[in-house]
């Protein structure tokens, strides 16, 4: 638990400095102490409402023990939190043909989980099991802060930098006008700054999420056999709120871009391969 609290400390410090750095390449000193400023206010603002950010992002809709309809879902969550020692997290549905899950949340006392209409149709039941086992064990990690604080945090930055780019880069301090190139260069290097500060905090996380997961389910199969499902699938159905928040990307089970054709240095997850590789080896020892 404390090793997370000085990773989401280390990751508010750091995108801070992004922010000054942003803001005196584009506006001085006085840019820079402005972006600071303004950092200070996403990072209260991330810490206590960023959750529910990006459940409205997705279009997310709570569901209640008496929906009828995701009933099964629902009770599917119940029964594994119970198992994981969990708090009973909020329980969201997103209207979204791509199957893909997440978990979000400051603390377990405050966690929901969200799971799209497309895993539902996708997996089996046994299968949605596993997937859901493995958002739990984000939340009982204490993931759940530090991915929706990163996602936040770093699409506030590109928004910074492009603000700054539409308007040629402001005036620095001593009120000379910044060279539209150190705009152009920030546009590009923060996201991507910020992108890399994601990278470093996602790929050993899930590793961790998927062994816990298969803890929870007692069934490390179920996870393996959803995975390469979800992969298959994710990448031939776009989802459109991933592509225009590709931040939040690594808050995703599976990645749900569909430029996911790079060098696995710029993944914020591990190759799936491998993943099941690791649950499979898990699976024979049950």
């Amino acid at each position: 638990m404390l090793g997370n609290w000085l990773k989401t400390f280390m990751l508010m410090a750091a995108i801070t400095a992004l922010f000054g750095v942003v803001g005196g390449a584009l506006g001085g000193k006085g840019g820079m102490l402005l972006a600071l400023a303004f950092a200070g206010c996403m990072n209260v603002y991330a810490y206590w409402f960023s959750d529910k950010a990006v459940l409205k992002m997705y279009g997310a809709q709570e569901i209640t023990p008496d929906n009828r309809e995701f009933s099964g879902y629902y009770n599917m969550v119940k029964e594994l939190a119970q198992n994981a020692e969990l708090p009973m997290p909020k329980v969201y549905v997103m209207e979204n043909p791509q199957p893909n899950a997440f978990a979000t949340g400051r603390n377990p006392e405050h966690a929901a989980v969200a799971a799209t209409t497309g895993i539902m149709q996708a997996l089996s039941a046994r299968e949605l099991r596993g997937v859901m086992a493995h958002e739990l064990s984000h939340v009982k990690h204490r993931d759940t802060l530090i991915s929706t604080i990163s996602a936040t945090m770093a699409g506030a930055i590109g928004s910074i930098a492009q603000f700054g780019m539409f308007f040629g880069g402001g005036r620095n301090s001593d009120g000379e006008r910044s060279s539209p190139i150190v705009g152009m260069l920030m546009m590009f290097l923060a996201p991507l700054a910020a992108s890399l500060i994601q990278m470093a905090i996602s790929r050993s996380r899930e590793f961790e999420a998927d062994r816990m997961g298969a803890i929870i389910s007692k069934d490390p199969k179920s996870l393996a056999d959803a995975l390469t499902k979800i992969h298959n699938y994710a990448h031939q159905i776009p989802n459109q709120t991933a592509e225009m928040h590709p931040e939040t990307g690594q808050m995703m089970i599976i990645n749900p871009l569909s430029g996911v054709s790079f060098d696995s240095l710029f993944s914020t997850h591990p190759k799936t391969e491998e993943r099941v590789a690791r649950l499979m080896a898990m699976a024979n020892q049950y």
